[in-house]
């Protein structure tokens, strides 16, 4: 187990996405908090072509992102790492974007900050040389986390809609 100077870290499990995680997930993350700065709840058709999306990641890059389970076994969110879309109209393309989402049940409990260190260490082992992260700004948990780790706010911006802005961190894997 991690520790951290305020209180040992839970320990967290991640495992390749099945079809049955695309359940899970919709179910975790139908709560409008948890999906507060992500345009709101999603269809389950979403969360299958995610996962599926996920398992191709993985057997490609050799990380994705996995499914978060607690240390009962139980699924509790996602964190990993892909590819930005190439498709998507604005962002970092061409960068491999780090992320987590937890459903409520898992907030405030060292989990996002614990499966973030575990990505890390993943992604190092398979040659990712930087992350960056994409988190709306008013997502204070999220920064937080990112700033936890170590990665430092590179860029400010205006997020598609043009009434919110985003933050792009940025964390080097490997010795420059």
């Amino acid at each position: 187990m991690t520790t951290s100077p305020i209180r040992p870290l839970p320990d967290v499990r991640l495992r390749v996405p099945t079809d049955e995680d695309a359940h899970a997930w919709h179910g975790v993350f139908a709560d409008p908090a948890v999906m507060e700065f992500l345009g709101g709840p999603a269809e389950l058709s979403s969360y299958e072509e995610m996962t599926a999306r996920q398992r191709m990641h993985d057997a490609a890059l050799g990380y994705c992102l996995w499914t978060l389970l607690d240390d009962r076994g139980e699924v509790i969110g996602f964190t990993g790492a892909q590819p930005w879309p190439a498709e998507k109209e604005w962002g970092p393309v061409g960068e491999i974007e780090i992320g987590w989402r937890l459903g409520r049940s898992a907030w405030g409990r060292g989990y996002a900050y614990a499966a973030a260190l575990a990505t890390l260490e993943r992604l190092r082992g398979a040659g990712v040389p930087r992350v960056v992260a994409m988190i709306d700004d008013r997502n204070a948990r999220s920064s937080a986390v990112a700033e936890r780790l170590g990665m430092t706010l590179a860029d400010r911006f205006p997020l598609p809609g043009g009434n919110r802005h985003g933050r792009r961190y940025e964390l080097a894997l490997t010795e420059a």
